[in-house]
């Protein structure tokens, strides 16, 4: 893997990490047409995921300081006492409600984790999870607004959404898409769903790079790549917070149906070729 490969991959990661457009699915395919190994740039790939979480990190940095201070601040209500008083703190609610999110993907991704990673190398199965994101997002673009903000926010909603989160798993199917339209069904606001669908991410992301870390350390890597690993990092981080950007604007816009008509392209031809082509 040269430097040029290792750009292409970093873009893809960032942009389709929080683009609806589903980021495994497009390494799949690029590491399938390329013809990379996965056990020999696994490093790379948890390296590219921490890219990404920096960008939400750089996005969202006052929402997170003020969410690790509410923490604090919440075992010592706990130790006094005072309880949870989640009506009162929406920076606790939300905080709550983040974990809440995270238990149903960590439950889907721990049990189903080594099936889904066997139709990593399956075009149909890729192409299927694009043909289902185009679905997600068409869906999404049909919804009506709503207007539930944090404030009115309740478990259920949050368990919906970290249930889609742990679908999106699969190959091809996109999680800021999951996630999104989650919250939308939930009825929340089209701006705080997207918010919280970026924030749930983070522990979200974290979890698969503990997961995969150990075996990325004991398949190691060519201290030769170690140039190319760090350009790709630096270009999936850059390339997420303008994807972070601009999902914002198109989610407000009610655009999203313009990635759904990608990745229904995308889905066809991958299940085509994986019908005709594939070795």
């Amino acid at each position: 893997m040269g430097y040029i490969e290792a750009i292409i991959l970093g873009l893809v990661q960032g942009l389709a990490e929080f683009l609806p457009i589903s980021s495994s699915g497009h390494l799949a395919l690029l590491q399938y047409f390329f013809d990379v190994e996965g056990d020999k740039v696994l490093l790379f790939a948890v390296l590219l995921h921490l890219g990404t979480l920096i960008s939400v990190f750089i996005i969202y940095w006052k929402d997170i300081c003020e969410l690790l201070v509410e923490l604090v601040i919440t075992i010592k209500d706990l130790c006094t006492g005072k309880g949870l008083r989640l009506n009162e703190r929406p920076v606790r609610k939300l905080g709550i409600m983040i974990i809440v999110a995270t238990i149903p993907t960590a439950i889907i991704g721990l049990l189903l984790n080594d099936f889904f990673e066997g139709l990593y190398t399956s075009l149909i199965s890729i192409g299927v999870g694009f043909l289902i994101t185009g679905f997600i997002m068409f869906l999404a673009e049909k919804m009506s607004s709503a207007n539930k903000g944090i404030e009115r926010m309740n478990f259920r909603n949050a368990v919906f959404v970290g249930l889609l989160q742990g679908v999106a798993i699969y190959p091809g199917i996109s999680r800021s898409g999951s996630t999104l339209v989650g919250g939308l069904i939930t009825g929340l606001k089209r701006e705080f769903a997207v918010k919280f669908a970026f924030l749930i991410s983070i522990p979200s992301i974290l979890g698969s790079v503990v997961l995969e870390l150990p075996d990325a350390i004991k398949a190691g890597t060519d201290p030769a790549l170690m140039g190319p690993i760090a350009a790709g990092v630096v270009v999936a981080a850059i390339s997420g917070f303008f994807a972070i950007k601009t999902m914002i604007k198109i989610v407000s816009n009610k655009k999203l149906s313009y990635f759904s008509y990608y990745v229904w392209v995308l889905g066809i031809f991958t299940v085509v070729y994986g019908v005709f082509f594939a070795k």
